[in-house]
């Protein structure tokens, strides 16, 4: 394992900030049910980039501390979004590194919400089942499409070639 160096602090410094933003400032739906997150794309940087988990890490803790009513998605979504991207970067392939984020989410985001605002005349598992494939669902389909196009393009912007992990 590589130093953590001023720029990769710099590097997940950025990250952070614009995951917050783009939490916080994007009017779609961030908290329950489907959820849109276009942030949650960012999720896939740490396959190319293990310098974006700590980045990621300290962003959605300031997206879920700012934007979330439920202090206890403070810590179960943070803790979510570290899972997942501490999995991504051990991931043997791009087309898989969507994959912990999507699961992730769904398991913990997915309990978190059946738990703490349980839908009235269902049962946690049923309230669970649900959320879990709401969240899924957005999940998917957030870093399916615009994670595996940053997959895609990233690795060929030359400045950020220094911060690729070495494979």
């Amino acid at each position: 394992m590589r130093k953590f160096s001023v720029r990769d602090l710099t590097f997940a410094a950025i990250i952070a900030a614009v995951y917050a933003v783009l939490t916080l400032a994007l009017p779609i739906p961030q908290y329950q049910g489907v959820q849109l997150r276009v942030a949650e794309a960012m999720t896939v940087l740490p396959f190319l980039f293990p310098a974006a988990t700590p980045g990621l890490v300290v962003g959605c803790f300031l997206a879920n501390f700012l934007g979330s009513p439920m202090a206890v998605d403070w810590i179960f979504g943070t803790l979510a979004t570290l899972i997942a991207c501490l999995l991504t970067q051990r991931m043997p392939n791009r087309w898989l590194a969507p994959l912990p984020p999507v699961i992730c989410n769904a398991v913990i985001v997915g309990a978190e919400i059946a738990f703490f605002y349980p839908m009235e005349g269902m049962g946690f598992w049923a309230a669970y089942a649900i959320n879990a494939f709401t969240v899924g669902l957005g999940e998917l389909i957030v870093c399916y499409v615009l994670g595996s196009l940053l997959l895609a393009v990233l690795p060929k912007v030359g400045p950020l070639k220094p911060a690729l992990r070495q494979n």
